[in-house]
């Protein structure tokens, strides 16, 4: 009998199906707005791989509710902040005059996994126009998340997430921890702490015409957000489900921003 060590021995393959039910467990329900963050490798064998858990997704939710992800493209971007990895200095000006501009239908996701990029492409798939930070929706709300968002704050008052969090949304965390939740970048917003701006620049379309448009944008911090993710689960006495093989997570945006903000205040210090 062959044997698979790759595999452990008491494993199944996950199916539309199991990943349904393990969401439902998980307390996913129709009609939820949910902002979903996934790693693929760790939620075990799927049949079907990333097409199944955005098909599972969808039918947990249904066409009532709205399924969000994120689409970020931060390879259009000011080169000389460029750090994974960097490049020459020498470079830097010809990625400014030949980067390709933004197009919401073309422009491929960029270190957001698999599932996102897979994502974007589903029939009836909306995604907002930001050139560096967008968000992909599907489902009842999708045209409201996609809406508008402000070049220089793609994630504060008014943005994909903001609006999202006002439908009373969730962030479900697939195999990840909160290292990776981007909506706790709203968070930083609404914190009471000094918030650095930097000049960003991004390739896009005006009036037909290719640009290199500069900006200033917030400059987004998550190298604590782990520890305040596991702060918050302590908190609240939260214990993660699963998800196939993965560890799974599935918060209120609300209570989570909430936290989220206080705790930065304390942590990072208060503006004074």
């Amino acid at each position: 009998m062959a044997t698979y060590p790759h595999i452990p021995p008491d494993a199944t393959p996950n199916t539309i199906e199991s990943l349904a039910r393990d969401l439902r467990a998980l307390g996913v329900e129709a009609g939820q707005a949910v902002i979903v963050h996934t790693a693929m490798s760790r939620l075990g064998w799927t049949v079907g791989g990333g097409e199944a858990v955005i098909r599972a997704l969808m039918d947990v939710l249904t066409p009532e509710g709205t399924l969000v992800m994120p689409a970020q493209t931060s390879d259009n971007s000011e080169p000389s902040y460029w750090v994974n990895p960097p490049v020459p200095e020498a470079w830097w000006p010809i990625i400014r005059a030949h980067q390709l501009p933004y197009d919401p239908q073309t422009t491929p996701t960029v270190y957001v996994g698999a599932i996102p990029e897979l994502f974007r492409g589903f029939p009836n798939v909306m995604r907002s126009r930001h050139p560096m930070i967008s968000f992909t929706a599907w489902g009842a709300g999708a045209q409201e998340i996609v809406r508008e968002q402000s070049l220089e704050a793609p994630i504060g008052e008014d943005s994909p997430l903001s609006r999202l969090a006002g439908m009373d949304g969730r962030v479900l965390l697939l195999g990840v921890d909160h290292s990776v939740n981007t909506a706790l970048h709203l968070a930083e917003h609404r914190a009471r702490i000094a918030h650095i701006v930097e000049k960003q620049g991004s390739a896009v379309w005006v009036n037909g015409q290719r640009q290199w448009v500069e900006y200033d944008l917030f400059a987004y911090d998550s190298s604590d957000f782990a520890a305040l993710g596991a702060d918050y689960e302590a908190a609240a006495g939260y214990q993660p489900g699963k998800i196939g093989q993965g560890e799974a997570r599935l918060h209120r945006l609300a209570p989570l921003l909430a936290f989220a903000a206080g705790w930065m205040e304390a942590s990072r210090g208060a503006e004074a």
